[in-house]
């Protein structure tokens, strides 16, 4: 069987009651983190300009831009929220895919949930199944992240849950995958730059997931090998592909289940040394002591953050700096929405400490590896002090406490100038979310 057939065979074919308690469970437990980010990612001082864009192509839908009372159109609602969840690095992300995998799914099945009034349960199982094929394309990479696979396999996986939540046979599940390829897109060139494209890339693919499946739907017929075609997916997008132990895996591995939250809203790879920093502290080292930090980690690790900070860089930029986030970590004993105002980026303290930190390729030949991770300090006094991990917190050989997770709900909510009473609310609704008869409605509560 094709990556095409067996990915629409999963999507289309899995029934609720073949889903693993656990796997629901994630799903949910993820879905309230990705509500509570979207909801803080509306007072970024990006969110405002995108939004812009987004009313020019319509107004007076009926679906929620989140945290704002705004309703959009389905496409265009999908663009914002798919912004505002990944534009301050808050959302979660599978490792070993290296995908945000909630950014574009959460943001496209929300707002077609809320338009055509699909229930909760029939959101929270296409959320698992476009999980599965979003991580799905990721994990059967071999060779190193080429394209902003957030954005990339986070379209199909986004296209398969709508045409599930559609009820598309398989004729036209594969169209809507060809028009998914049609539109593919998303370099990390705004990674390196560390620029907003970064997440306006993943707005791009929850719109194109709807407009993927409203051109099914339409009749028009697309590209049938989206995935294994010479020009297909994997043809253009990756280097090195072996599918088949994942496409074997569906069904018995349910990749929500291999989620990681963050804890801090930075790239994920800079999170294991923000953790050993905490460590450091712990230790008690004091940033006036530090003479020069080394992280040493995989490769992926120095590629993603290794950049330098320095006065006058972006958000974006610093989000994606272990140098920044490093030494706030070090000097404050947190990274929160806080760190990353003006006033904090241009910290000359922050600046100075974060020049003496440098990230360190440790020699493995994994592609995809974040772990292990070490942190070697050397201190003024001659002393040096080395700590370790060998798995990220949030991830789930490390899960994230239910009180830190919810620390992080209220501080999302908060940031978003929402009710901290709406995080019970939220809960509450999330944990009922199968008996939700409009699926929708949920986000819908993301209103001043």
């Amino acid at each position: 069987m094709s990556a095409e057939a067996a990915f629409v065979a999963h999507a289309l074919g899995v029934r609720r009651k073949d889903i693993p308690t656990e796997a629901i469970a994630a799903a949910r437990t993820f879905y309230l983190d990705t509500l509570c980010v979207g909801a803080a990612g509306a007072m970024s001082p990006l969110a405002e300009p995108v939004r812009s864009v987004a009313r020019r192509w319509g107004t007076g839908g009926k679906v929620a831009v989140w945290g704002t009372g705004e309703t959009l159109p389905a496409a265009g609602a999908a663009y914002v929220n798919g912004f505002q969840i990944h534009c301050q690095e808050y959302d979660c992300v599978h490792e070993r895919a290296v995908v945000h995998p909630m950014a574009t799914i959460g943001a496209a099945l929300t707002a077609e949930a809320a338009d055509r009034g699909h229930s909760g349960a029939d959101l929270l199982a296409a959320i698992v199944v476009a999980v599965d094929v979003a991580a799905g394309l990721g994990v059967a990479v071999t060779s190193p992240i080429r394209f902003f696979r957030p954005a990339t396999a986070g379209l199909f996986g986004a296209t398969l849950g709508i045409a599930r939540m559609r009820g598309f046979d398989e004729a036209a599940a594969r169209n809507a995958l060809g028009y998914a390829l049609a539109q593919a897109a998303g370099t990390m060139q705004a990674h390196v730059e560390g620029k907003p494209a970064l997440p306006v890339q993943i707005a791009n693919a929850a719109r194109a997931a709807i407009v993927a499946c409203d051109l099914a739907q339409a009749g028009l017929e697309g590209p049938s090998e989206a995935l294994e075609g010479p020009y297909g997916y994997f043809a253009l997008f990756e280097h090195s592909v072996d599918p088949k132990p994942v496409l074997a895996s569906l069904g018995r591995i349910w990749r929500v289940l291999e989620v990681s939250h963050k804890p801090w809203p930075t790239g994920r790879a800079a999170q294991g040394g923000i953790a050993l920093m905490l460590a450091l502290r712990a230790e008690g080292v004091d940033a006036s002591e530090v003479e020069a930090i080394r992280l040493i980690a995989p490769p992926l690790i120095k590629r993603l953050v290794g950049r330098k900070a320095f006065a006058g860089m972006c958000i974006n930029h610093a989000r994606l700096c272990f140098q920044y986030v490093g030494a706030r970590a070090l000097m404050t004993g947190q990274v929160g929405l806080s760190d990353f105002t003006e006033s904090a980026l241009g910290d000359a303290d922050t600046l100075a400490l974060g020049a003496r930190i440098e990230v360190v390729e440790d020699g493995t030949d994994d592609p995809a590896a974040f772990a292990p991770q070490i942190a070697e300090a050397r201190l003024k006094d001659g002393r040096q002090i080395a700590v370790e991990t060998r798995a990220l917190y949030g991830s789930p050989q490390d899960p994230m406490r239910p009180e830190d997770q919810r620390a992080k709900q209220e501080a999302c909510l908060a940031f978003a100038r929402l009710p901290l009473a709406l995080a019970d609310t939220l809960a509450a609704r999330v944990a009922g979310m199968e008996t939700e008869a409009e699926g929708g409605a949920i986000a819908a509560l993301l209103k001043p």
